[in-house]
């Protein structure tokens, strides 16, 4: 098994305090920002950046989960049953400037299914994405807003990210087999 660390949990929570920082820039009224995480991993990670914004900025940002499984394309063509999670979005999107937050971005159509999943729950003023990691390969035309690393793949490696909530470690490895374990 050939398998890379790629990040660390320092080099991770140097990139959600970045992305924090970034995240606010722009807004002379952070009230307008909402951080919306994508199931699973975008979750963990939305909130250790809204963790950075409350204890560096001391501000009170809106924060929701968001699962995109019946808004996939592939959804009716895989052939297993989807396991479908949780959406929370405790607030009115309508005139807001959204942050979706996920792990990694890969061919764009998760981020694709996601800002179809939004319009359901209201009309956003914007909406940016953010990932830890983008791996290209894209087939829509979707970039990222946000960026912790660019990181050129081919397309049998698979790019995890671990978040210690769910994995018992912060870290980003690349895996040489997608079929291959990290461990």
């Amino acid at each position: 098994m050939n398998t890379t660390k790629i990040m660390s949990a320092e080099d991770l929570n140097r990139t959600y305090l970045r992305f924090a920082h970034q995240f606010l820039e722009p807004h002379d009224d952070p009230n307008q920002l909402a951080i919306i995480g994508m199931q699973t991993r975008g979750v963990h990670m939305g909130r250790r950046i809204l963790q950075h914004i409350e204890e560096k900025f001391d501000y009170d940002i809106d924060f929701g989960v968001l699962d995109v499984t019946f808004y996939r394309d592939d959804f009716r063509t895989k052939l297993k049953m989807p396991e479908v999670k949780v959406t929370e979005i405790p607030f009115d999107l309508y005139d807001r400037d959204v942050v979706l937050v996920d792990d990694v971005l890969y061919t764009g159509r998760t981020v694709r299914s996601a800002m179809d999943a939004l319009m359901d729950y209201g009309r956003p003023r914007s909406i940016k994405f953010c990932c830890m990691v983008d791996r290209g390969h894209r087939e829509l035309p979707i970039c990222a807003d946000y960026v912790g690393t660019k990181l050129p793949t081919h397309v049998q490696e698979e790019v995890r990210v671990k978040v210690k909530a769910l994995d018992d470690e912060d870290a980003v490895y690349v895996a040489e087999n997608a079929d291959e374990e990290v461990k």
